[in-house]
């Protein structure tokens, strides 16, 4: 049995006794000693993800039971009203000790007990029936993402970036994916010492390859046990014609922004089916960013433009395919990011692009180009990093819609 199943399955059974999100450390063990309350679960190496899921739960009960019988509950409040938590469980296969899984909040909490070896049970009120997210005014929306944690692809620049600083500041933690793995790391770095607490980490990863997506959210499931929220952002764009792209090309766009997109959310389906055997009320999230291109196309940027529209095909299919796991499966189809490097930067920015392409008509400078595009939008500016954030928020929060296309174009867009 992979150790990262049964984290995942151990994070999701903390889930389903707190009603919150959860974070499980994974130490790889190999004393004989067991933490004085550590939860002990007992496997053969054969078990199945399904017989695992209730090995767990039967481990907790006795768990649980044990724990009643020295009174630790009756201190603090009726054993009605409160339940027991563990911060530690010990995986035994076929009579060894294979690892030690730590577990609190958040990644720091989580961190702190393994460090201090701290195994002590939680307390926390008892969590009826279904999860229920608490009521949200408008100006408290962030909150849903507090604690949660967060996986962002092509999250070390651009709008992965804005994406990333945003959940950050909403209490969230991230992991950072990227192929530049230093532009991650640095990312992450500032961003712990802006937090002030451990809100960011960085991961290497090639979206269209299937063993680095694998290695990624396995990386994941032994860091914090599992995920809630998987933003699948990584993307590229080269304009061209139809009449003059090379094939090269369009494989190259192609296979990021549609194909990545597969690999990502076949992995990331997977993990949040594993919680879900175990925290059957707890709602996750797959949200892919797409674009305006993937609703209304895109002249000379087909690649570009089919790419997304092929993305939203697939939003609608895992979602009707997903919802049996409680995972929510949308997009978001921001407008321009006119302040950002894609199409600003200097060089290889779209403002550049389709300057030469020819594909704003009468355009002699970069001015002309980015004043062709301002004129498209009835808010008279291009899309930021908040108005896309703002998006994502509501999708968490709402837990009654799956495979919607959510545009924020400032009505450039409008609906159909």
């Amino acid at each position: 049995m992979k150790t990262t199943i049964v984290a995942a399955l151990i994070r999701g059974l903390c889930i389903n006794l707190t009603g919150k999100p959860q974070t499980v450390v994974y130490e790889s063990e190999n004393t004989a000693l067991l933490p004085p309350n550590a939860m002990k679960i007992e496997l053969n190496p054969d078990e199945t993800e399904q017989s695992t899921a209730v090995i767990i739960g039967k481990a907790y009960e006795n768990w649980n039971e044990n724990l009643r019988k020295t009174g630790f509950q009756d201190n603090s409040g009726s054993p009605c009203d409160f339940i027991a938590v563990p911060s530690c469980a010990a995986l035994w296969v076929n009579g060894k000790k294979e690892a030690l899984f730590w577990m609190d909040d958040d990644p720091g909490s989580a961190k702190k007990r393994l460090i201090d070896k701290n195994s002590d049970p939680r307390k926390t009120v008892a969590v009826n029936g279904n999860i229920n997210m608490k009521t949200l005014q408008v100006k408290d929306r962030a909150e849903v993402v507090k604690n949660r944690i967060a996986l962002v692809t092509g999250g070390a620049q651009g709008i992965g970036e804005e994406i990333v600083r945003n959940l950050a500041a909403a209490g969230a933690f991230i992991f950072i994916a990227d192929l530049n793995l230093e532009g991650a790391k640095k990312l992450a770095e500032d961003i712990n010492s802006a937090e002030k607490r451990t809100a960011a980490a960085a991961i290497e990863v090639n979206v269209c390859e299937e063993a680095s997506v694998e290695a990624m959210f396995n990386t994941i499931a032994e860091t914090t046990g599992g995920l809630d929220l998987c933003i699948s952002n990584a993307g590229v764009l080269k304009a061209g014609s139809v009449l003059e792209q090379e094939l090269a090309d369009f494989r190259f766009v192609t296979d990021i922004n549609y194909t990545g997109f597969f690999v990502v959310s076949k992995y990331a389906g997977r993990l949040l089916r594993t919680q879900f055997r175990t925290a059957p009320n707890w709602k996750t999230d797959i949200i892919q960013i797409n674009s305006k291109s993937g609703l209304e196309g895109s002249n000379k940027n087909g690649a570009y433009a089919g790419g997304k529209f092929g993305g939203l095909g697939l939003v609608a299919s895992y979602a009707m395919e997903l919802v049996e796991y409680n995972i929510k499966v949308n997009a978001i189809c921001p407008g321009n990011f006119l302040d950002g490097s894609l199409w600003s930067h200097p060089e290889k920015g779209l403002f550049v692009q389709y300057l030469n392409t020819g594909k704003v008509k009468g355009a002699k400078t970069i001015a002309d180009v980015r004043s062709f595009y301002e004129a498209k939008v009835p808010m008279k500016r291009g899309c930021t990093g908040k108005d896309l954030v703002r998006a994502l928020f509501y999708i968490v929060e709402q837990e009654y819609e799956t495979g919607q296309a959510i545009p924020v174009t400032g009505g450039q867009v409008m609906l159909h």
